[in-house]
């Protein structure tokens, strides 16, 4: 995605982005028109005003939520207390709209107690940072060729969008005190849009970042998947690390070369670039389940992430060297190509030599991953019962497949009857 400035060349939007901002446009007309305030807000007008195309438009306005379901011929009260309204414009599809408001104290460093509607200004000055707290208004003349309406501008963002700045709404350490994720914010967002953080806004992160203790490990999870998914991740990694953000999220600091994260390329997605990170900061030793109960990992993202690891360290040892049905077995695995990314990184001559003889194992008679010859319903068919040896005469048989030993099913059980010895008769002990 193109992340260029307020007035740098906007890349094509998308036919869901065109439908996404008419959707939204004709809800600001139609609030308009019934003699209420109502504007974009939000990430919309931030990514616009950065030449990007969202495909979620937020509109605020000073119409209360009884009154925009009044308007409107489908609406859902997603978040009655915040005064949040879903108006639907398809089956799957709708516009939020949400009353302008001011917030009460966070008592649980989250949501807001409590609400109280308000209007623009109110609003503005509630939201996390300066450039998340634009509206702009899509139906007034535009302010210029670049940007497709008025911006109204409370807090100065405009001013910071233009510099590049991440700067708080007000005091930062009373924006901070109301949900310390918004530290992990600051660094996903100046990462992403490649802007500076304001000194005051840094050092007030720095100050709290052990507060990040009292964050769930979900929402933490969800804040680094979005950093490391993205082509931003180094620089992302990086802030963590000055900002002490790293120690307060892994009880460790931050220390090592980024070699193999900042090797990625940029469509690397979570899994391998955990694993990167991991391996970068940690080495092949790396502890991931620090990472899992740190970032409340699903079981399918550690499994993933450690066996992107294991492999890279056997990739990196003698992979090349071993035997055939060994390289095959681990090339065939989903974690290969992350792993071998992780290589390529930091080598890329041995990552050339991996994915040469790759390609040769593909292109043998048995190929890569052939499906086995001899499976457990042949053994039992054969007169054996099962039992604990089948899983190591099945692995053997398989073994010699790879590597073009056995080609037949004759072959493959006359190669178990070697290993299993004669079936034993009805009623024996069996295998």
């Amino acid at each position: 995605m193109s992340e260029t400035g307020p007035t740098g060349s906007a890349e094509n939007p998308t036919g869901d982005a065109l439908r996404a901002r008419a959707d939204a446009v004709e809800v600001v007309r139609v609030l308009q028109a019934s003699g209420y305030k109502a504007l974009f807000a939000g990430g919309c007008v931030r990514d616009e005003l950065l030449g990007l195309h969202p495909k979620d438009f937020d509109v605020a306005t000073d119409a209360r939520p009884k009154d925009i379901a009044k308007l409107f011929r489908s609406t859902a009260h997603v978040g009655a207390h915040f005064g949040v309204v879903i108006v639907r414009t398809g089956p799957s599809e709708g516009v939020e709209v949400a009353t302008f408001r001011k917030d009460g104290s966070y008592s649980d460093k989250r949501r807001p107690d409590s609400v109280e509607f308000a209007d623009d200004i109110a609003d503005a000055n509630r939201r996390d940072f300066t450039i998340n707290a634009l509206f702009l208004d899509p139906l007034a003349a535009e302010d210029s060729p670049s940007i497709h309406g008025h911006v109204v501008d409370h807090v100065g963002g405009m001013r910071d969008l233009e510099d590049r700045l991440i700067r708080a709404v007000g005091n930062p350490e009373d924006r901070l005190a109301e949900d310390h994720l918004r530290a992990l914010r600051a660094v996903r967002f100046a990462a992403r849009f490649d802007c500076k953080i304001d000194p005051c806004t840094a050092g007030a992160i720095t100050e709290h970042a052990g507060d990040l203790a009292g964050v769930s490990a979900e929402r933490i999870g969800q804040e680094l998947r979005r950093m490391l998914s993205h082509s931003s991740r180094v620089r992302a990694v990086e802030l963590l690390a000055d900002l002490d953000l790293e120690r307060a999220i892994f009880s460790a600091p931050g220390s090592g070369s980024l070699s193999r994260l900042s090797g990625l390329e940029a469509g690397a997605d979570f899994p391998c670039a955990m694993a990167a990170w991991i391996i970068d900061r940690q080495g092949f030793a790396g502890e991931t389940r620090l990472y899992r109960d740190a970032l409340c990992l699903s079981n399918a993202e550690h499994d993933s992430i450690d066996a992107t690891i294991r492999i890279a360290r056997d990739l990196h040892a003698d992979w090349l060297g071993r035997p055939v049905a060994f390289q095959k077995r681990l090339a065939a695995k989903a974690e290969f190509g992350p792993a071998l990314a992780c290589v390529s990184a930091v080598d890329l001559s041995l990552a050339g030599r991996i994915s040469a003889r790759v390609a040769e194992l593909r292109a043998s008679p048995e190929g890569l991953e052939p499906k086995p010859l001899l499976t457990g319903e042949e053994l039992i068919s054969m007169g054996f019962r099962p039992g604990p040896a089948f899983k190591g005469v099945l692995s053997e048989v398989y073994d010699a497949q790879l590597e073009g030993r056995i080609s037949d099913l004759e072959g493959a059980k006359s190669a178990a009857q070697k290993l299993l010895g004669s079936p034993e008769p009805e009623g024996g002990s069996g295998v």
